[in-house]
């Protein structure tokens, strides 16, 4: 599957942002989601992850209470909801999908296949 991440931009502090990642070229009700994100000169960290149904989700300590990730399974469509933005959550931001034979719960970043480019959150103090 294809994935490609949009909507990020610059917020300020405090802020919200929407991302999306449009999924194409596969199953996209079979797979695992998750968003990563990867700062300057750190390296690439876990954020959320969604089942294929949606009943379940995980999400990184960092984000818990202020990001909410979804699916819209027949827009082939991951979101990612980001609430009360901190300058610390600036960094490029990635969908991703996990592959095959590995469990949801999974936080490696290699367990994941990433798509695109992603895209850029930046968060002014």
């Amino acid at each position: 599957v294809q994935l490609q991440a949009s909507g990020g931009g610059l917020v300020q502090a405090g802020g919200s942002l929407r991302l999306s990642c449009a999924a194409s070229g596969g199953t996209f009700t079979r797979y695992i989601m998750g968003w990563f994100r990867q700062a300057p000169g750190k390296e690439r960290e876990f954020v959320t992850a969604i089942t294929w149904s949606g009943a379940r989700t995980d999400y990184a300590d960092s984000v818990k209470g202020r990001f909410t990730i979804s699916r819209d399974s027949a827009k082939n469509t991951v979101y990612l909801q980001m609430n009360s933005l901190k300058p610390e959550d600036t960094a490029v931001y990635y969908c991703a999908s996990l592959r095959p034979l590995r469990s949801f719960g999974s936080r490696d970043p290699l367990d994941y296949d990433s798509g695109g480019q992603g895209t850029q959150v930046t968060v002014s103090s």
